[in-house]
Protein backbone atom coordinates (compact mmCIF):
# COMPACT_ATOMS: atom_id res chain seq x y z
CA UNK A 1 0.00 0.00 0.00
CA UNK A 2 0.99 3.61 -0.51
CA UNK A 3 0.50 5.43 2.81
CA UNK A 4 0.69 9.19 3.23
CA UNK A 5 1.42 10.59 6.70
CA UNK A 6 0.84 14.20 7.68
CA UNK A 7 3.39 15.19 10.32
CA UNK A 8 6.96 13.98 10.80
CA UNK A 9 6.96 14.21 14.58
CA UNK A 10 7.76 11.33 16.91
CA UNK A 11 4.44 9.54 16.36
CA UNK A 12 4.37 10.16 12.61
CA UNK A 13 7.91 8.88 12.09
CA UNK A 14 7.39 5.90 14.40
CA UNK A 15 4.32 4.97 12.37
CA UNK A 16 6.28 5.42 9.14
CA UNK A 17 9.10 3.20 10.42
CA UNK A 18 6.71 0.42 11.37
CA UNK A 19 4.87 0.58 8.04
CA UNK A 20 8.16 0.42 6.14
CA UNK A 21 9.19 -2.65 8.16
CA UNK A 22 6.06 -4.55 7.14
CA UNK A 23 6.47 -3.72 3.48
CA UNK A 24 4.43 -0.60 2.72
CA UNK A 25 5.51 2.41 0.68
CA UNK A 26 5.39 5.53 2.85
CA UNK A 27 5.66 9.27 2.36
CA UNK A 28 5.50 11.97 5.03
CA UNK A 29 4.67 15.67 4.78
CA UNK A 30 6.02 18.25 7.22
CA UNK A 31 6.76 21.98 7.21
CA UNK A 32 10.03 21.41 9.07
CA UNK A 33 12.95 20.83 6.66
CA UNK A 34 15.03 19.19 9.40
CA UNK A 35 12.26 16.69 10.13
CA UNK A 36 11.94 15.90 6.42
CA UNK A 37 15.69 15.38 6.09
CA UNK A 38 15.68 13.05 9.10
CA UNK A 39 12.74 11.11 7.64
CA UNK A 40 14.65 10.56 4.40
CA UNK A 41 18.08 9.83 5.86
CA UNK A 42 17.22 7.90 9.01
CA UNK A 43 13.80 6.35 8.42
CA UNK A 44 14.10 5.78 4.69
CA UNK A 45 10.79 7.24 3.58
CA UNK A 46 9.90 9.86 1.00
CA UNK A 47 9.44 13.28 2.59
CA UNK A 48 7.73 16.35 1.16
CA UNK A 49 8.46 19.73 2.73
CA UNK A 50 5.44 21.97 3.12
CA UNK A 51 2.00 22.17 4.67
CA UNK A 52 0.04 18.92 4.86
CA UNK A 53 -3.14 20.93 4.28
CA UNK A 54 -1.86 22.52 1.08
CA UNK A 55 -3.50 21.03 -2.02
CA UNK A 56 -0.32 21.64 -4.03
CA UNK A 57 1.84 19.73 -1.55
CA UNK A 58 -0.71 16.92 -1.21
CA UNK A 59 -0.90 16.48 -4.98
CA UNK A 60 2.89 16.51 -5.24
CA UNK A 61 3.03 13.83 -2.53
CA UNK A 62 0.65 11.66 -4.54
CA UNK A 63 -2.55 11.86 -2.53
CA UNK A 64 -4.58 10.70 -5.54
CA UNK A 65 -2.81 7.33 -5.49
CA UNK A 66 -2.69 6.93 -1.68
CA UNK A 67 -4.35 3.80 -0.32
CA UNK A 68 -4.34 5.20 3.20
CA UNK A 69 -3.63 8.49 4.95
CA UNK A 70 -2.75 9.23 8.57
CA UNK A 71 -3.24 12.77 9.89
CA UNK A 72 -0.72 13.21 12.71
CA UNK A 73 -0.44 16.99 12.76
CA UNK A 74 0.10 19.23 15.78
CA UNK A 75 -3.54 20.32 16.21
CA UNK A 76 -7.01 18.83 15.82
CA UNK A 77 -8.00 21.67 13.50
CA UNK A 78 -5.15 20.86 11.09
CA UNK A 79 -5.96 17.15 11.25
CA UNK A 80 -9.60 17.95 10.46
CA UNK A 81 -8.51 19.94 7.41
CA UNK A 82 -6.24 17.12 6.21
CA UNK A 83 -8.97 14.52 6.69
CA UNK A 84 -11.39 16.69 4.69
CA UNK A 85 -8.91 17.02 1.82
CA UNK A 86 -8.09 13.31 1.90
CA UNK A 87 -11.80 12.53 1.57
CA UNK A 88 -12.07 15.03 -1.29
CA UNK A 89 -9.25 13.32 -3.18
CA UNK A 90 -10.77 9.89 -2.68
CA UNK A 91 -8.36 8.29 -0.21
CA UNK A 92 -10.19 5.08 0.80
CA UNK A 93 -8.76 4.67 4.29
CA UNK A 94 -8.27 7.72 6.51
CA UNK A 95 -7.14 7.71 10.12
CA UNK A 96 -6.31 10.58 12.43
CA UNK A 97 -4.98 11.39 15.84
CA UNK A 98 -7.30 13.40 18.09
CA UNK A 99 -6.48 15.35 21.23
CA UNK A 100 -9.86 16.83 22.21
CA UNK A 101 -13.12 14.87 22.21
CA UNK A 102 -15.01 17.85 20.73
CA UNK A 103 -13.43 17.00 17.38
CA UNK A 104 -14.64 13.39 17.30
CA UNK A 105 -17.88 14.05 15.41
CA UNK A 106 -16.43 16.65 12.99
CA UNK A 107 -13.59 14.26 12.13
CA UNK A 108 -16.05 11.43 11.58
CA UNK A 109 -18.27 13.60 9.38
CA UNK A 110 -15.22 14.76 7.43
CA UNK A 111 -14.44 11.18 6.49
CA UNK A 112 -12.08 9.69 9.09
CA UNK A 113 -12.44 5.90 9.22
CA UNK A 114 -10.44 5.61 12.44
CA UNK A 115 -10.04 8.26 15.15
CA UNK A 116 -7.39 7.60 17.78
CA UNK A 117 -7.75 9.68 20.94
CA UNK A 118 -4.21 9.96 22.27
CA UNK A 119 -5.35 11.21 25.68
CA UNK A 120 -8.00 8.53 26.19
CA UNK A 121 -5.64 5.81 24.99
CA UNK A 122 -2.82 6.89 27.30
CA UNK A 123 -5.07 7.30 30.35
CA UNK A 124 -6.85 3.98 29.75
CA UNK A 125 -3.53 2.18 29.34
CA UNK A 126 -2.14 3.62 32.58
CA UNK A 127 -5.31 2.91 34.56
CA UNK A 128 -5.29 -0.71 33.38
CA UNK A 129 -1.59 -1.06 34.19
CA UNK A 130 -2.28 0.13 37.75
CA UNK A 131 -5.47 -1.87 38.26
CA UNK A 132 -4.36 -5.08 36.48
CA UNK A 133 -0.54 -5.35 36.75
CA UNK A 134 -0.70 -9.04 35.82
CA UNK A 135 -2.01 -8.23 32.34
CA UNK A 136 0.91 -8.03 29.91
CA UNK A 137 -0.95 -5.88 27.37
CA UNK A 138 -4.44 -4.80 26.46
CA UNK A 139 -6.08 -3.59 23.25
CA UNK A 140 -9.37 -1.76 22.82
CA UNK A 141 -11.78 -2.07 19.91
CA UNK A 142 -14.97 -0.29 18.87
CA UNK A 143 -14.42 2.69 21.18
CA UNK A 144 -13.76 0.45 24.16
CA UNK A 145 -16.76 -1.85 23.69
CA UNK A 146 -14.45 -4.86 23.37
CA UNK A 147 -11.11 -5.41 25.11
CA UNK A 148 -8.48 -8.02 24.29
CA UNK A 149 -6.03 -8.81 27.07
CA UNK A 150 -2.84 -10.84 27.08
CA UNK A 151 -2.43 -12.89 30.25
CA UNK A 152 0.16 -15.41 31.39
CA UNK A 153 -0.97 -18.71 32.94
CA UNK A 154 0.85 -19.34 36.23
CA UNK A 155 1.45 -22.81 37.76
CA UNK A 156 -1.45 -22.63 40.21
CA UNK A 157 -4.02 -21.07 37.88
CA UNK A 158 -7.48 -22.61 37.87
CA UNK A 159 -7.38 -23.20 34.09
CA UNK A 160 -4.12 -25.19 33.94
CA UNK A 161 -4.71 -28.62 32.40
CA UNK A 162 -8.21 -27.77 31.21
CA UNK A 163 -9.37 -27.64 27.58
CA UNK A 164 -11.09 -24.62 26.09
CA UNK A 165 -14.25 -26.70 25.70
CA UNK A 166 -14.26 -27.38 29.46
CA UNK A 167 -13.58 -23.72 30.22
CA UNK A 168 -16.40 -22.53 27.93
CA UNK A 169 -18.86 -24.85 29.72
CA UNK A 170 -17.77 -23.70 33.17
CA UNK A 171 -20.54 -21.62 34.73
CA UNK A 172 -17.93 -19.33 36.31
CA UNK A 173 -16.47 -18.29 32.95
CA UNK A 174 -17.91 -14.83 32.12
CA UNK A 175 -20.61 -14.85 29.45
CA UNK A 176 -19.59 -13.13 26.23
CA UNK A 177 -15.87 -13.77 26.76
CA UNK A 178 -13.72 -15.88 24.45
CA UNK A 179 -10.13 -17.15 24.42
CA UNK A 180 -8.98 -16.24 20.90
CA UNK A 181 -5.22 -16.78 21.04
CA UNK A 182 -2.82 -19.26 22.62
CA UNK A 183 0.96 -19.36 22.95
CA UNK A 184 2.19 -22.53 24.64
CA UNK A 185 5.72 -21.19 25.26
CA UNK A 186 7.38 -17.78 24.80
CA UNK A 187 9.53 -19.04 21.91
CA UNK A 188 6.55 -20.49 20.01
CA UNK A 189 4.14 -18.72 17.65
CA UNK A 190 0.76 -17.46 18.78
CA UNK A 191 -1.96 -19.78 17.47
CA UNK A 192 -5.74 -19.72 17.17
CA UNK A 193 -6.96 -22.40 19.61
CA UNK A 194 -9.93 -24.76 19.35
CA UNK A 195 -12.06 -26.61 21.88
CA UNK A 196 -9.47 -29.36 22.35
CA UNK A 197 -6.63 -26.94 23.18
CA UNK A 198 -5.39 -27.61 26.72
CA UNK A 199 -3.92 -24.69 28.63
CA UNK A 200 -0.46 -25.37 30.01
CA UNK A 201 1.40 -23.77 32.88
CA UNK A 202 3.66 -20.98 31.60
CA UNK A 203 1.56 -20.42 28.50
CA UNK A 204 -0.08 -17.16 27.40
CA UNK A 205 -3.65 -16.51 26.27
CA UNK A 206 -5.45 -13.72 24.47
CA UNK A 207 -8.96 -13.18 25.80
CA UNK A 208 -11.66 -11.02 24.19
CA UNK A 209 -14.23 -9.68 26.62
CA UNK A 210 -16.47 -6.76 27.53
CA UNK A 211 -14.92 -4.07 29.77
CA UNK A 212 -17.35 -4.91 32.58
CA UNK A 213 -16.23 -8.55 32.57
CA UNK A 214 -12.49 -7.88 32.66
CA UNK A 215 -12.06 -8.44 36.39
CA UNK A 216 -14.20 -11.60 36.27
CA UNK A 217 -12.05 -13.04 33.46
CA UNK A 218 -8.84 -12.41 35.39
CA UNK A 219 -10.31 -13.86 38.59
CA UNK A 220 -11.51 -16.96 36.71
CA UNK A 221 -8.18 -17.64 35.00
CA UNK A 222 -6.04 -16.91 38.04
CA UNK A 223 -8.28 -18.71 40.53
CA UNK A 224 -6.12 -21.26 42.37
CA UNK A 225 -6.88 -24.96 42.37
Amino acid sequence: MYVLIGGAGLVGLSLAQRLIEIGHTVAVIDINPTACRYARDQVGVMAFEGSAVSTEVLLEAGIRKANALAAMLRSDALNLAMVTLAKHYGVPHILTRMRHADFAEPLRLAGANHIISTVDLAVSTMVNAIEYPQVESMMHFEQGQIEVLKLSIANNCYVVGRSLAEIAQDAKFPTGSLIIGYQAHPHEDLTIPNGSTVLESGSTVLVATKPGSLHQVIDFIEGCK
